[in-house]
């Protein structure tokens, strides 16, 4: 074996853990896979006779690759801003799309988390990903992010505030509207019409952004009966659906792919659904609180 062939075996021995990393920081396994090629062709344009951890400096090239992605994608976010805050229609979610991946989004990383990753800061989501998800050292994140130590440990801190969020009810209530929540979403991705009748309250009210109405929805819907009927027909969204705390109490995100579509914010009362709104226009996405759930 060559010098080119051990190195190349000596990477491929790190790329699931490097691509591990990638998604995490990005949410997208394409660009996860782009910037874990983008760290192979660094590695065999480097003297590696000088690289005393590869393992290590290897999470450091790739982390750096993920960081350039995250700003740029930051920028053209702002260039955007304020350009199509409401488009004509926001398409449904995807059943084409990878079951593979989606049980990897929904097991190893969770829906939420990654939502939730998207709104921090390219810097932050990094700290925040190498040191809460991989546990390397701050002294070895601060040359990534170009901080100092302290500065990149106050980074960290400042994500996880934000990836957890603050419940605006007593512990207690948030247990049981999640408890709510989750038979009306298990209810949903099963279809049942008696499980979503019996979840939601008898004068249960739906509202929806005229983005992510279905042809010849109504904005709004009145009734156990009607709501129900219309989530069996919908029933698809909830396979992309998770629990997360949305303006400090329950709600959920439907994220195709781990990208964002619709919010849903639910009012619970008496262990039944009293009201939920479909949020999908850009601009009310933006002013919401998203945070994951414990536990």
């Amino acid at each position: 074996m060559d010098e080119q062939q051990g190195l190349a075996a000596r990477f491929e021995a790190q790329r699931g853990r490097l691509r591990a990393v990638a998604y995490r920081m990005l949410g997208s396994p394409t660009e996860a896979e782009d910037a874990v090629q983008e760290t192979w062709l660094r590695l065999a344009r480097t003297d590696d006779s000088g690289v005393d951890n590869l393992p290590a400096w290897l999470t450091t090239v790739v982390s750096r690759v993920c960081l350039d992605m995250l700003r740029a994608r930051t920028a053209r976010r702002e260039e955007l801003t304020g350009q199509e805050e409401l488009p004509d229609r926001v398409p449904e979610a995807d059943d084409g799309s990878d079951p593979e991946h989606e049980a990897f989004l929904a097991d190893a990383v969770g829906r939420a988390l990654l939502v939730v990753l998207d709104t921090l800061a390219p810097a932050e989501r990094v700290a925040f990903v190498l040191h809460d998800l991989f546990a390397v050292p701050f002294d070895l994140i601060a040359p990534i992010v170009e901080r100092s130590p302290v500065t990149t440990k106050k980074l960290a801190s400042r994500a996880r505030h934000k990836v957890r969020g603050t419940p605006a009810v007593p512990a207690a209530e948030l247990t049981r509207q999640r408890r709510v929540v989750e038979a009306f979403l298990a209810a949903a991705r099963g279809g049942d019409l008696d499980e979503l009748l019996a979840v939601l309250a008898p004068d249960v009210v739906r509202r929806v952004d005229p983005a992510a109405l279905r042809a010849g929805g109504a904005a709004e819907l009145r009734g156990a009966r009607a709501v129900a009927e219309e989530t069996v027909l919908l029933a698809r969204n909830a396979r992309f659906a998770a629990p997360a705390l949305v303006d400090g109490t329950v709600g959920l995100v439907v994220a195709p792919h781990g990208r964002l579509l619709f919010v849903l914010t639910v009012t619970t009362e008496d262990g039944r659904v009293t009201a939920y709104d479909v949020i999908a226009a850009p601009a009310r996405l933006r002013r919401l609180d998203l945070a994951v759930l414990d536990g």
